[in-house]
């Protein structure tokens, strides 16, 4: 982990953010008195971009000493959170943390807020539509159970697969009942898999590894995820501390300035299409 930024600012939140929601007057009174420093784990696209954006435009107004550490595997920051390492972290949706704790250590962890949603595309550089796969072309797709399932779900909105609904949020490439095409469907770490472009024949692509490969920009989308019911109560990426520190007053006005219109504005603006932004009702806005 390396520190990439720090704002030390002893400010009250002034009224340029009350039209969006100023923090509380008792946050803002701790962080006058000098309170600690708060250290947020991220994956450094587009959670550091975020973090950054309000380090250097939000965080000293409102009173809030941040310390961003950029992580950038999925197991590093639950574990440095467990051990004392962070204050909170920022990297994950409700799906992957509730995993974690299934598997992980003894740990209680609250998901304090939904920030942002970093769809899932299918990017390919030999074809313009999934219509153009070949019979038996792989598809490579993220290994982590989470994603795995959101993954297959691309591929069966796509008509490419079928998938055994009794395996729920579980299901893995063991699971699909019919594939027309005999697709070759392969796990792969979620990290490795915009460099697998050029070696498959299409890749189910998490939204941050795809920005930071610029992969929207230098290979065809050919779908992106389908948007169910539930699909921010699953999927949203959001602020996460151990259960004893998600109302610390720090942690708490880091989650509102999270949703301050500026931020809004700017995941819109940086990512138009890949990171959707959602409000503190936990809505996805346009």
């Amino acid at each position: 982990m390396r520190t990439t930024s720090t704002v030390i600012g002893a400010a009250a939140l002034t009224l340029a953010l009350a039209a969006c929601g100023a923090p509380s007057e008792q946050a803002s009174e701790s962080a006058e008195g000098g309170g600690d420093v708060l250290r947020v784990g991220v994956s450094p696209v587009p959670h550091g971009d975020i973090l950054a954006f309000i380090d250097e435009n939000l965080a000293e107004e409102a009173g809030l000493e941040l310390e961003i550490e950029e992580i950038s595997d999925y197991n590093t920051p639950n574990a440095a959170l467990v051990e004392g390492e962070l204050d909170a972290n920022y990297f994950q949706h409700r799906a992957f943390m509730n995993e974690w704790l299934e598997n992980g250590p003894d740990a209680e962890l609250t998901y304090v807020t939904d920030v942002h949603i970093e769809r899932l595309g299918l990017y390919s550089e030999s074809v313009e539509s999934t219509g153009d796969l070949p019979e038996g072309a792989e598809i490579a797709v993220p290994n982590d159970p989470a994603n795995l399932n959101r993954a297959l779900s691309i591929l069966e909105a796509e008509g490419l697969i079928t998938v055994d609904p009794e395996a729920g949020e579980n299901a893995t490439e063991n699971d699909i009942t019919d594939n027309p095409n005999d697709l070759v469907v392969t796990p792969l770490e979620a990290a490795q898999l915009p460099r697998s472009i050029a070696d498959v024949d299409a890749a189910v692509v998490n939204g941050n590894y795809a920005i930071e490969a610029d992969l929207p920009e230098e290979s065809n989308v050919l779908a992106w995820e389908p948007e169910g019911e539930d699909y921010v109560q699953n999927y949203a990426n959001g602020l996460v501390a151990l259960n004893e520190n998600a109302d610390d007053e720090r942690v708490q006005l880091l989650a509102e300035l999270l949703h301050d219109e500026r931020v809004l504005e700017y995941v819109q603006e940086t990512w138009r299409g890949v990171v959707l932004a959602v409000d503190a009702d936990g809505v996805i806005t346009e």
